[in-house]
């Protein structure tokens, strides 16, 4: 997963980045809300840790921010030092998910992350999942259209899981790249043009069949489901909706 943390205190950050990085998650961090701000106009994470004090903003200012501007369903951790009830109020009626104080206990943060990415992204079950007329069976790895067997790459198949798995999620080019090719993967930009161009033509793609993959300029992709797909035996066209949200 990717996570990205906001704090004045930089020695804060790196125990931050230390603990999160243990998990096998990746971690960016940002000393001012200015900072983090810019991050999110060009990159998409998975859950955001939030200090309430910053140079330039506030936390809760930054949160309210997130939540109408960007994705509503991002988780958010407060961690700061302030402890009064009055504030864990503010914080969390501001849109974060979570709050807890300094000084920091390593443990708990790492379990209170662990929890909320559980509740956000929980683990794709092993049997089939459908969405119209797409049918992935993870533990064959193998995907059908329409009950037609298409042929798929090992990362074109965990492209079509992790679009799929994703449904609405704008996902810029990095994390693509993180969630299929790994951490530390240079992958350039056109093999993942490639890779999605490919996916479009295999599964065909496209309005008739409920689904598209948009570019959005600058960022990324975004996968939506455009039209209800046609109904089929043993399930209604709603089975379209994604049946697990990610988990990289």
């Amino acid at each position: 997963m990717r996570i990205v943390a906001v704090d004045d205190d930089a020695l804060q950050l790196e125990l931050f980045k230390r603990a999160i990085e243990s998990m096998g998650h990746t971690c960016r961090t940002h000393l001012t809300g200015s900072a983090l701000l810019k991050d999110l106009r060009r990159e998409t994470f998975d859950l955001l840790i939030v200090d309430w004090q910053l140079p330039d903003t506030t936390g809760p200012e930054v949160v309210r921010w997130v939540r109408e501007n960007f994705d509503a369903k991002l988780p958010i951790l407060f961690v700061t030092s302030r402890k009064a009830e009055q504030d864990i109020i503010e914080g969390l009626d501001s849109g974060a998910d979570d709050f807890m104080t300094k000084p920091v206990r390593v443990g708990e943060m790492m379990a209170r992350i662990s929890a909320l990415l559980r509740r956000a992204y929980p683990a794709a079950k092993s049997g089939p999942l459908e969405f119209g007329p797409y049918r992935f069976l993870p533990d064959a790895r193998t995907l059908e259209v329409k009950g037609q067997l298409v042929e798929l790459k090992n990362r074109e198949y965990d492209l079509a899981l992790f679009l799929f798995q994703n449904m609405g999620r704008l996902l810029s080019r990095d994390h693509l790249r993180e969630a299929i090719w790994g951490q530390s993967a240079d992958v350039i930009s056109r093999s993942l043009d490639t890779h999605i161009s490919r996916l479009r033509t295999q599964l065909d793609l496209r309005p008739g069949n409920g689904y598209v993959i948009s570019a959005v300029y600058g960022l990324g992709y975004r996968f939506e489901m455009v039209t209800p797909p046609a109904s089929t035996e043993g399930g209604a066209a709603a089975d379209a909706a994604p049946a697990q949200p990610a988990s990289p």
